[in-house]
């Protein structure tokens, strides 16, 4: 038994389980396929840090029983989907808003910046966060080691593995710009993505649903 009570098989299971469950489609790859579509590789970068911290800050909450806590109360639970839910929202609609503006690639400072913290919010408003570190992590945590420091790790795990996959969806999806030069297809896309932000927003209210 390892000191801390985590082996390199449990850790390696933890990271397969996380990775499959990211590439399962969802707000993050909605919202940052939009961005790095419509905006460029480097916005997305920044958002991608953005649902980084995200992912680490609702993780070390797990490490400290908050989770555990916003999972048992119905209220915060659906305050947080429901916030969730709203500002999805509202990235879609400013996304199908401006589409007919030109690309515009950020400036560096406060550019980046908006979008590394819409990222933030998004993940911090996102319960699911919450409920995969409270139903999935504790099936890989031993109780005969540190409870603490393994979910700490653990989380750690998952939030490199949800990152790499993240960084992948802005490269590609970054890509898509040179299909971008042509003004009515590039508002298609942009409006096409933005629509479709919008219904990832609709599945997960429903998914979400108690």
């Amino acid at each position: 038994m390892e000191p801390i009570g985590l082996s390199a098989s449990v850790i390696a299971g933890f990271a397969l389980t996380s990775m499959l469950i990211e590439l399962t489609p969802g707000p993050n790859m909605a919202y940052l396929a939009l961005v790095a579509a419509s905006q460029g590789r480097r916005p997305g970068y920044a958002a991608v840090l953005g649902v980084a911290l995200g992912l680490a800050v609702v993780g070390l909450a797990t490490a400290m029983g908050l989770a555990a806590v916003i999972a048992a109360s119905p209220v915060l639970f659906q305050a947080l989907r429901w916030g969730g839910v709203v500002y999805l929202l509202w990235l879609a609609w400013q996304g199908w808003h401006e589409a007919d503006d030109g690309i515009e690639h950020a400036a560096l400072g406060s550019s980046y910046a908006l979008y590394f913290r819409r990222g933030l919010i998004t993940n911090l408003l996102n319960p699911k966060a919450a409920v995969f570190y409270v139903a999935v992590l504790p099936s890989f945590v031993s109780p005969e080691g540190h409870v603490a420091t393994q979910a700490v790790i653990l989380s750690l795990v998952f939030v490199a593995v949800a990152t790499a996959i993240h960084a992948s969806i802005v490269t590609l999806a970054g890509a898509a710009q040179v299909l971008l030069t042509d003004e009515r297809r590039a508002i298609f896309v942009r409006r096409a993505l933005s629509l479709a932000l919008a219904l990832v927003a609709v599945w997960f209210a429903w998914k979400t649903a108690a």
